[in-house]
């Protein structure tokens, strides 16, 4: 599939700002299943921009911007052709050992009421078990998609009737610790197959001996596919946030997010 994104993310600023330092985790990478056929990351203002990688192996451009700012406009524009249907990742870029993702993020603490489900939904063997894991989630938790983000851990995710893609991936990455299995918070794009509202997505993979890494997005209730595009990987959506930093001025922040996601219809 030949995927096109267009990504505006907007900040104004109620005073303007001395400067801004910021880390864009927004370019994906060739793998076996996904080829970047163009890739374009633009600032409205003057800016520094300069690449580089995180310790996860992310590709991330650092901006650097010099006031008075009173807002900035992040442009994200690119195509990817996707492959693969069966969720399993190959070919990504991995520089650390699968078991340091069994290490919590900030935002994976499981709460009793989680641990209770993981161990009502255990199957025959750790493949199995994420399945019922991700279906059972999707059943449980109704999905909502807002760029807002609450700062709420798993376990306190769980306890809600309503969750933004983000949060399940947190509660699919807290339930396969408790089963044992490595499991990492992925931020990228999916085109909606339904023709629901674009938003930037995320969800979970998780590592499965004898096939490595699965994705799992459990607000869909579903492995991922081709209508996926991967782009960076953490212990939790801290590490793999698109847009990340500081500025250097008082005043009000407002964030604005527009996406598009849309099959262009062809594989070349």
């Amino acid at each position: 599939m030949r995927i096109s994104v267009d990504h505006h993310t907007r900040y104004r600023f109620s005073k303007p700002q001395d400067r801004l330092v910021q880390m864009l985790r927004l370019t994906p990478q060739d793998s076996v299943d996904q080829t970047v056929v163009t890739w374009h990351i633009g600032v409205d203002c003057d800016a520094r921009l300069r690449e580089a990688r995180d310790g996860f192996g992310n590709r991330v451009t650092m901006l650097y911007a010099d006031g008075p700012l009173d807002g900035i406009e992040i442009t994200v524009q690119g195509e990817v052709l996707t492959a693969g249907d069966a969720g399993i990742v190959h070919g990504a870029v991995e520089p650390l050992p699968a078991e340091l993702y069994l290490r919590r993020g900030g935002r994976t603490d499981p709460s009793a009421d989680l641990l209770e489900f993981a161990g009502d939904h255990a199957g025959r063997d750790p493949l199995d078990t994420l399945h019922r894991f991700c279906r059972g989630l999707h059943e449980r938790v109704g999905v909502i998609e807002k760029h807002h983000d609450d700062g709420l851990d798993a376990g306190q995710v769980f306890a809600t009737t309503e969750a933004a893609p983000r949060d399940f991936a947190h509660m699919m990455i807290a339930l396969g610790h408790a089963a044992g299995i490595p499991g990492r918070y992925v931020s990228g794009y999916l085109r909606n197959p339904d023709g629901a509202a674009h938003a930037p997505h995320a969800w979970m993979e998780a590592h499965v001996a004898g096939l490595g890494w699965v994705a799992f997005d459990a607000a869909r209730g579903i492995c991922a596919d081709r209508n996926y595009v991967r782009v960076a990987v953490a212990l939790d959506a801290a590490g793999a946030a698109p847009v990340a930093g500081l500025r250097i001025g008082s005043g009000r922040e407002m964030l604005d997010v527009d996406v598009q996601v849309e099959d262009m219809g062809g594989d070349a």
